[in-house]
This record gives C-alpha cells, sequence and structure tokens, in this order.
C-alpha cells in the first residue's frame, strides 16, 4: 500500500507544497511540488491574513495541478522565533504483573515527564523521548519489553506562541488544507540533512533562512535544545542597502551575484556597478566594501549561534559540529567563517533522502519542505498515518494519472 503525504512551508520569502508517496518498501518519492512568493509572513510569523492565504493556497494549487492529487491534509512547518524548547523528565513504577514495560508504561512516564509547567500562551508542539533509564541502567533507546520496578524517561518538550500557531493554523484551513501534524521547522530541516552518526557524536544544524535562523543541538541521538533566532539572510541584504544607499532588490541582487564571507579572498581593485536612490546615474563601488558588510553581518549571526550552542551547555561536546542549511547557507564563504568564528567543524549540506520529481528540490532552501515529508514518512512506518487522506483530483488530469500508473506499477 502507497500513502500520499503532504508537506507545507510557510517562510518568509516563499511557500513550498510537496506531495510525496511512501511505497511499500519506504521509499519517498515526491509526485507533486508547488512554491510562491510568501506574501503575510515576516520572520516566520502571520502579520497578514489574507495574503497568507493566498499564498498557501497558490502554492497547494500548483502542487495538486502537478501531482493529480486534491490536498486534504499537511504536515505543516512551524516557524518563527517564539518557538522553543525544553527538556523534562518522568518516572513511573512499572505495571503489570510480570514487570514488563508496556506500550502503556511508556505513554505514562511520557505524559508525567509532558505535565511540566508551560505558560497558558503557549501550544505543545513535541515531546521527543530523548532516552529511558530502566532501574537505574542509563541509555535505553527503547525499553518496550524489558523487565523492570521502575522506568524514568528524558522528554525534549517543543512549543510555540498560542496564537501564532492559531493564526498559522488559521490561514491553512482557509486554504482548506487540514493539519495533519505540526513541525517545528529546526526539527524538520534536522530530518533532511543531518545523518544519525552525526546526531549520535553531537551536532548543531542552522537553517539560514530569509527572516529567520532555526537551530537544533542533537547529542546521543535525539534533539537537545530547539529555537529559532529572528535573524536571517534579510539582515544582510538591509545592511548593504543602507551601507550602499540602494534599494532592497538591488541589495540582494549583489549579495547574490558578488557577495562572499570570506572579504580576503576579493581582488581589491575589482569594481561592481551599483544603483543608488536617488540618482538617475549608477556609480560603482569596490566588491570588497560590499563583502565585508556581508562579512561582518555573518560574523554576528555565527556568534549568536555559538552562544545559543553554549546556552544549551553542550559547547565543546559536539564533534559533528555545525550543519547549515537553507537559502543563507549558500552565500559563498559561509562554511569557512563559521568555522573561523565557532572553531569546530562546519558543512554545507542539501537535503537527500527522496526520489521522484526532485528537480531544483535538492538544494539547501528546501531542506524544511523536504524534511517535513520525511517527517511524514517516519510516523506512517511507526504505524501513524496523516489524519487526513488526499486522495486523486477528479478530472482528466485524475483520471489520466491512474491510468498511466495501472500500466507501470
Amino acid at each position: 500500500m502507497e500513502e500520499v503525504l503532504v508537506a507545507i512551508d510557510v517562510g518568509t520569502t516563499k511557500v513550498c507544497a510537496l506531495i510525496g508517496e511512501v511505497t511499500a518498501d519506504g521509499t519517498l518519492n515526491i509526485i507533486g511540488k508547488g512554491c510562491k512568493p510568501s506574501a503575510g509572513i515576516k520572520k516566520g510569523k502571520v502579520v497578514n491574513i489574507d495574503q497568507t492565504v493566498q499564498s498557501i493556497a497558490g502554492a497547494v494549487e500548483s502542487a495538486e495541478r502537478a501531482s493529480g492529487y486534491e490536498l486534504r491534509g499537511a504536515y505543516v512547518g512551524v516557524g518563527g522565533d517564539h518557538v522553543q524548547s525544553q527538556n523534562s523528565h518522568g518516572t513511573v513504577a512499572v505495571s503489570g504483573h510480570h514487570r514488563e514495560v508496556t506500550r502503556e508504561d511508556i505513554h505514562r512516564a511520557t505524559e508525567i515527564a509532558r505535565a511540566v509547567n508551560i505558560p497558558s500562551d503557549r501550544e505543545v508542539l513535541h515531546v521527543l523521548p530523548r532516552g529511558f533509564t530502566v532501574d537505574g541502567q542509563e541509555g535505553v533507546k527503547d525499553p518496550l519489553g524489558m523487565s523492570a520496578i521502575r522506568l524514568e524517561v528524558e522528554t525534549h518538550i517543543v512549543t510555540g506562541a498560542a496564537t501564532a500557531v492559531q493564526n498559522l493554523s488559521k490561514c491553512v484551513q482557509q486554504a482548506k488544507v487540514g493539519i495533519d501534524e505540526w513541525v517545528a521547522g529546526p526539527l524538520a530541516s534536522a530530518e533532511a540533512v543531518l545523518s544519525d552518526t552525526e546526531k549520535e557524536l553531537g551536532v548543531v544544524v542552522a537553517d539560514l533562512g530569509a527572516g529567520t535562523t532555526d537551530l537544533c543541538v542533537f547529542l546521543d541521538g535525539s534533539p537537545l535544545h530547539t529555537m529559532v533566532l529572528p535573524v536571517g539572510g534579510n539582515n544582510v541584504t538591509n545592511d548593504v542597502a543602507i551601507g550602499l544607499k540602494t534599494s532592497l532588490g538591488e541589495a540582494e541582487d549583489l549579495k547574490v551575484r558578488f557577495g562572499t564571507c570570506d572579504v580576503r579572498s576579493v581582488v581589491p581593485e575589482e569594481l561592481v556597478p551599483v544603483e543608488v536612490i536617488g540618482e538617475s546615474q549608477g556609480r560603482t563601488v569596490q566588491r570588497a566594501e560590499v563583502c565585508s558588510i556581508i562579512e561582518a553581518r555573518m560574523r554576528e549571526l555565527f556568534e549568536l549561534i555559538g552562544a545559543e550552542i553554549a546556552h544549551a551547555g553542550h559547547g565543546g561536546m559536539l564533534p559533528a559540529g555545525l550543519v547549515l542549511t537553507g537559502g543563507g547557507a549558500q552565500l559563498a564563504g559561509a562554511a569557512e567563517l563559521g568555522r573561523q568564528v565557532l572553531q569546530m567543524p562546519v558543512r554545507v549540506a542539501a537535503p537527500s533522502g527522496v526520489g521522484g520529481l526532485t528537480d531544483g528540490l535538492l538544494e539547501p532552501p528546501y531542506s524544511a519542505a523536504i524534511g517535513l515529508l520525511l517527517w511524514g514518512a517516519r510516523q506512517v512506518s511507526a504505524g501513524e498515518p496523516p489524519r487526513f487522506e488526499s486522495a486523486p483530483a477528479f478530472g482528466l488530469l485524475g483520471r489520466l494519472r491512474d491510468l498511466i500508473r495501472g500500466l507501470f506499477p
């Protein structure tokens, strides 16, 4: 049996809707995609309901048209600096005559850990078990069936501002799509770019978006610290625009075409054209001047990331270092500057683990969207199918797609 999954990533600059199929052997293939410029979103939060609904509906319609499916539910990413996390502990006595750990015991321990004091204005997005302790034996990943008297669990709880989540929920539902599950943006990106080995050793993933930077620290195979910085690629663009007295569009173009985080690699005599606001004729500036602005802002961003890693309490215990992804990670010299500032290994990663219609998608800007699909596929493999099942659309496209699928099983 094939399961159809849908992911919707609502970002500051784009809304991306992906449709994937999980085959009987667990392979995930993308069968439809739709990406539209984002409107009504600022730093990961909804600031205009109508504009956001139109952006989501446009991306969903494109994905439906490409796949021949009618979308009914989706795994939706949650971003914004309101996303926070904390760790909690739960302990229960193992029930049952044979003193063997059951799913009910695991559930009770997790619920006790979840009952931590969380403000009423926050909504729980995830309660993820980090590890179990069985009668004092630590490091147990799955205690099911083990003989025990006492079961302890360490959980990672991710929350978001209730109003921010409700506003995004309203936009998705007005676009006529149900919500299968909320997924925190940092966890989605990690799903697409991190290996199991990196998670075990200790690693931090940073998704450098336009408005925010999603961070998640992993240790011993599980998330330890999740949060979102309210700083992203747009801050670099803004500094370039202010420093050169040009428009935001021109500044973004300069950043993409000529920008690098390593000023030392730039030839001092190299000049680039700039359109100055209020002047009919443009002028030229040294490329090094543009890059010095970019390097300064990116250095500040890496310092913020370093401070957050230190806040998690494991600054010197992340052998796998930092994994950069997102659109901002494509800036030339980003990894080198990160290594210099943080004094740890840094690499730039693109999403993997999917097949099908991947043209243009296996790039850092789409890590969160593909990660949402991979998150859904993992839920399916664990026996938790999506709440809303998307179905083949009626009409010529749907019938044609069904015919082709019937000819090539």
